[in-house]
């Protein structure tokens, strides 16, 4: 999945834990009639990605959803999603006709050898 829009903020990157675990956040501002700030994670060697780039940028970020489960000490289970950057680069000619804040790439192809049964 990937969302485009113009960086909003650029966090510095956080260390956790003994074992130097990273994070930096980025969020981007989605360019639509109703838009939204969208916080995504970047995580370990991918906190790098976003040292070229500053705010103000229109950028589009591959993203994957995640989702956790965690039960407290009193035994009630919460559950946690969190949307985390694996890719970014600058947005391809911000223009009127733009695509939109989300989207997927898992749609089916059709093949060339299947029947063409439109009716028009």
């Amino acid at each position: 999945m990937q969302v485009t829009g113009k960086i909003k903020l650029i966090s510095a990157t956080q260390t956790f834990g003994s074992n130097g675990f990273r994070k930096r956040e980025l969020v981007v501002t989605t360019d639509e009639q109703y838009p939204q700030m969208i916080l995504i994670e970047f995580i370990q060697d991918k906190c790098d990605l976003l040292d070229s780039y500053s705010v103000g940028k229109d950028v589009t970020v591959s993203i994957n959803l995640r989702g956790r489960e965690w039960v407290n000490p009193q035994g009630e289970t919460k559950y946690f999603n969190s949307i985390q950057g694996w890719r970014i680069e600058a947005a391809q000619g911000s223009s009127a006709g733009a695509p939109p804040a989300f989207e997927t790439t898992s749609a089916p192809i059709a093949s060339e050898n299947e029947p063409d049964d439109l009716p028009f």
